[in-house]
């Protein structure tokens, strides 16, 4: 609609998780190298936590663009509450067969990561959401990693969550979980000068011949967004939409003050305001 408009190879700003546009934030660059510490360290538990939108997602899709392909990775983006139907989850996200009684999932399970260690494998479990499991689940979790009984440890788990998930495992109840995550880290917000950063940077990389957002339209955008890439790219998204429809080379503070009004009144999401 505004690409052709604005000279744009395609819309910079995607609330679809996409390794080819990551803004590489301070923050990013530490919470990807922790991941890939756990991996390259053969960390029993690695979590990573952040805000809805912040991110977390789109560094998992880039590790398993990168990740060596002589390890097995099972991704698990629905999350059970109850530790009984878990092990039939993961034994989906490892793409194995999933019916049967708990014992008879557990022995499979057990012989699968045995026999992919046996073929020189690791394998990597990736749980999205995971704030969404209960303790259960996640001392559930827990026992399964007592498969991990000697230095090469055939399982390596990785949970990603809101921060619900940190706060869940700072409970008393999971004190021997939390004894087990060798490798964690928060991701936290952008700058206010990263957004800006982040804006072009995501205009320049669809092909943008000039910065297209004003400095005052950006620290509009910085505030109200409060630094969370996804609601960035749909402020901005809609700004240029705004843009295109008055025939605007350039996206102002007026523009984004408009989206913002609008969001307010007729969207589902609502955006708040931090200078008020």
């Amino acid at each position: 609609m505004y690409e052709a408009f604005y000279q744009l190879r395609e819309k910079p700003f995607s609330i679809l998780p996409d390794p080819d546009l990551i803004y590489w934030a301070h923050t990013h660059r530490l919470a990807f190298a922790m991941l890939e510490f756990g991996v390259t360290n053969n960390a029993g538990f690695t979590a990573i936590t952040g805000e809805i939108g912040s991110g977390k997602t789109t560094l998992v899709r880039h590790l398993l663009r990168i990740i060596d392909s002589y390890v097995t990775v099972g991704l698990i983006s629905f999350t059970p509450h109850h530790g009984k139907d878990l092990l039939r989850w993961i034994m989906m996200g490892l793409d194995q067969p999933f019916d049967g009684e708990p014992t008879v999932l557990f022995k499979r399970f057990q012989e699968f990561l045995l026999h992919e260690r046996s073929r020189g494998r690791r394998t990597i479990l990736i749980i999205d959401e995971a704030q969404n499991l209960g303790l259960e689940a996640l001392e559930e979790l827990r026992m399964l990693s007592n498969i991990n009984a000697d230095k090469d440890q055939p399982l390596q788990l990785i949970l990603v969550g809101q921060p619900q998930l940190r706060d869940l495992l700072r409970s008393p109840q999971l004190l021997q979980f939390a004894q087990r995550i060798s490798s964690d880290f928060h991701l936290a917000p952008l700058s206010p000068d990263e957004v800006m950063q982040y804006v072009d940077f995501r205009l320049q990389a669809v092909g943008a011949q000039y910065h297209l957002f004003t400095p005052e339209a950006c620290a509009l955008v910085a505030d109200v967004s409060r630094g969370i890439p996804r609601l960035i790219n749909i402020i901005c998204d809609t700004a240029l939409v705004y843009g295109f429809a008055a025939g605007s080379d350039y996206i102002t503070d007026e523009i984004v003050e408009s989206v913002i009004e609008d969001k307010n009144v007729f969207g589902s999401i609502q955006v708040a305001d931090q200078r008020r």
